[in-house]
């Protein structure tokens, strides 16, 4: 077998400890497929572990007592080589389980709820040695009614899997197609970054690239956009014109591109840098600041065009850089909920 499909063999016990979800058995499979100094970078207010037992502590302890019955649900796996010569798994879909008990402060509703991941690991010699990760905490925050932020442009739902029922890529691994499709999107992207200081959104050449019935399903907050005009509507509009310089630091971050047959991913931990210096975007005041910002995406190329792109955002982190806690907003929020404590912060 050849070793991208080793290492989507590699993660599969974990995969499937965590579809049922219990303690011990995910701990001994991140031991199991992890190198001992393993570093594992979550998103906000996470942020970065060392080690197996001490990321479980952080991440899954306080998740699993929430969410009893945890369940994972993986929608995408796919795995690849980036151009420095790195291994990369890459994975997509959601946890989901009953929200028993408040978690993050975030007040528990008694029903089933979902939060989309976007995980990342680079193996070296059988192991993992790192991971980059978001969890869509704002999906939670919405299903709860506590979302303190403004409304979404893009529509809110439960973001699916891939159309075609694939995204659990199959070996053996496929260089030579794996390669044309993370070409394709490294192309898209240079030509957005064209705009809007080469010209006008023609200058994109967006039909090239992307599919007319093309979903662009962005993070809570931001939400999904349907087709070339949704997407620009709801989400790329909005963030040019907040920081219009964005796609102009590409010296100062490293980009982790990979395909798998008709699948590309990309993850960098940041992987863009820009300066909120207009209004705009998500409502925002002008700051004047530059932010890094965690983006990790997967695209689906269906005809040789993009027809789907599942991007995770850190919104947390991003609200952070800029002096917001959206956590402590939560709670100022949450004040009114029968239940409330003031000395925990907890509505339940």
């Amino acid at each position: 077998m050849d070793r991208h499909s080793n290492h989507k063999t590699l993660i599969a016990p974990l995969r499937a400890a965590m579809y049922d979800f219990e303690e011990r058995t995910v701990r001994a499979a991140f031991h199991y497929i992890c190198a001992e100094d393993v570093v594992f970078r979550l998103a906000y207010p996470f942020e970065s572990t060392v080690g197996v037992d001490a990321y479980f502590d952080k991440a899954y302890g306080p998740l699993l007592h929430a969410l009893p019955d945890l369940e994972r649900r993986d929608t995408i796996v796919m795995a690849g080589p980036t151009p420095d010569g790195n291994d990369w798994i890459g994975c997509g879909g959601f946890y989901c389980g009953t929200f028993s008990a408040p978690w993050l402060n975030i007040p528990a509703t008694g029903h089933l709820v979902h939060m989309r991941f976007h995980e990342f690991y680079r193996v070296v010699d059988g192991k993992i040695v790192e991971m980059q990760a978001l969890w869509d905490i704002p999906e939670v925050m919405m299903q709860a009614g506590a979302w303190p932020m403004v409304p979404s442009l893009g529509r809110e739902w439960h973001i699916p899997g891939p159309a075609s029922n694939d995204g659990i890529v199959p070996s053996p691994y496929d260089a030579d197609q794996g390669s044309a499709t993370c070409q394709h999107i490294i192309d898209m992207l240079e030509h957005l970054k064209r705009h809007p200081s080469q010209g006008g959104p023609e200058v994109m050449e967006m039909p090239r690239f992307w599919h007319p019935r093309m979903n662009w399903y962005g993070p809570a907050g931001i939400g999904t956009g349907r087709g070339i005009v949704g997407f620009r509507n709801w989400h790329q509009k909005p963030f040019l014109a907040g920081m219009p310089d964005r796609g102009q630091y590409v010296d100062e971050i490293t980009y982790h591109f990979f395909g798998d047959r008709q699948y590309a991913a990309v993850t960098g931990w940041p992987d863009m840098y820009q300066s909120i210096s207009h209004s705009g975007w998500l409502g925002i005041a002008p700051t004047g600041k530059k932010i890094e910002m965690r983006s990790l995406d997967f695209w689906r190329l269906e005809n040789g065009l993009i027809r789907e792109n599942w991007v995770l955002v850190d919104m947390l982190h991003m609200y952070d850089q800029i002096g917001v806690d959206v956590l402590a907003r939560m709670r100022e929020f949450n004040k009114a909920r029968p239940g409330f404590d003031p000395d925990t912060g907890v509505a339940c």
